[in-house]
């Protein structure tokens, strides 16, 4: 099931170095399992993140640092396991929306999107993935594996800035491979000693940092939803990550991918927010859009979403926003409901006066 590349032996094999690391693998040190084994001192060990891993878990997931592979960040780590698991022109499914990294480029691979829909709350159904497999059967595509993001879009421990992603998997073959395709997007010395340090420090990570951290995120989503939706514009529900995904269907002229880019222009341009179009992460659904929150200071996301209300505003008094046929009948059937009930409480009324 893995590729070709995965399974060629060739890829160093003359060099002492992987020679090393091929004896290492079959007979690695283990106090009571294998103790004449050999003791691995050709690479650095993953056991400090493999303890993290296993503590944000609640300990109930045990890790083997000899599955994991550092990579220099989460694109870099996802296109090296492209390249473990699928041929050029084979296919791969993703779920949409899904980040704009073109994992296409270098792989060679088909990516397939799984349409999602704000119906289903833009989760996985066994509907929309079966649908995509019967698009590339179609195109004669090999789906090799569905790759599928949690939370979706950004890996969470993928640490933005330090440029720091990780493959772990039970496959030996794959880590084998994997293990010497990060040489072209290796994690620096220096911030494998720094991130080694920090994960060391389990007080801070488990009792400052990370309580600190969600601490901030959710007080900034908060003030994003909320204002947000003083402006009459609704988000997803979400609970992680760093960023929301915005309903603006309403703003749009008309329900076409080319409508959605109007008011992202007119917000980039006027309102001067830089906001991205869910059209930018493959999402069939015009209309919605991707804000981040965490790298704002609560000042600014006041600035932002003042403007944001200055626009709606804008655009309304302009006669800029059109409702969509399924809010008019939404609005409609709740106006009419409002009557019914009305009317029937009277009718009540007059039936107990008599």
């Amino acid at each position: 099931m893995t590729s070709s590349k995965a399974s060629d032996n060739s890829i160093g094999q003359d060099s002492a170095y992987f020679h090393g690391w091929q004896f290492y693998e079959k007979s690695p040190f283990d106090q009571v399992e294998n103790p004449t084994g050999i003791i691995q001192m050709g690479l650095a060990e993953n056991q400090k993140l493999v303890d993290y891993m296993a503590k944000m878990r609640g300990n109930r997931v045990k890790f083997d640092p000899n599955n994991l592979v550092l990579a220099a960040g989460a694109t870099s780590a996802n296109e090296t396991l492209i390249f473990c698991l699928a041929d050029p022109g084979e296919a791969i499914l993703l779920p949409t929306p899904y980040y704009p990294g073109d994992l296409k480029w270098r792989t060679g691979v088909e990516i397939v999107p799984v349409r999602c829909s704000s119906s289903d709350g833009f989760r996985i159904t066994m509907f929309a993935l079966e649908d995509a497999y019967q698009r590339a059967e179609k195109l004669n595509l090999n789906v090799k594996c569905v790759v599928i993001t949690n939370p979706s879009n950004l890996l969470v421990y993928g640490l933005l800035g330090f440029r720091v992603g990780m493959i772990y998997s039970d496959n030996e073959t794959v880590i084998s491979a994997a293990t010497k395709m990060p040489s072209f997007g290796l994690v620096s010395s220096q911030t494998q000693y720094l991130l080694s340090n920090v994960l060391a420090d389990k007080k801070f990570m488990t009792c400052k940092y990370m309580k600190e951290n969600q601490k901030r995120l959710k007080k900034r989503k908060e003030m994003l939803v909320s204002g947000l939706k003083k402006s009459g514009i609704g988000c997803l529900k979400s609970n992680a990550v760093l960023f929301s995904w915005v309903d603006m269907r309403h703003l749009l002229s008309s329900n076409t991918l080319e409508a959605e880019t109007k008011p992202w222009d007119e917000i980039i341009s006027h309102a001067r927010l830089n906001i991205s179009c869910g059209s930018s992460f493959h999402c069939f659904e015009p209309g919605w859009f991707r804000v981040c929150f965490a790298n704002m200071s609560h000042r600014t996301i006041q600035v932002a979403m003042r403007r944001i209300k200055d626009f709606v505003e804008r655009l309304s008094f302009n006669g800029g926003i059109k409702m969509s046929y399924q809010q008019n009948v939404f609005t409609l059937s709740r106006k009419l409901l409002s009557n019914w009930v009305r009317k029937l409480s009277s009718a009540n009324r007059a039936e107990q006066e008599r």
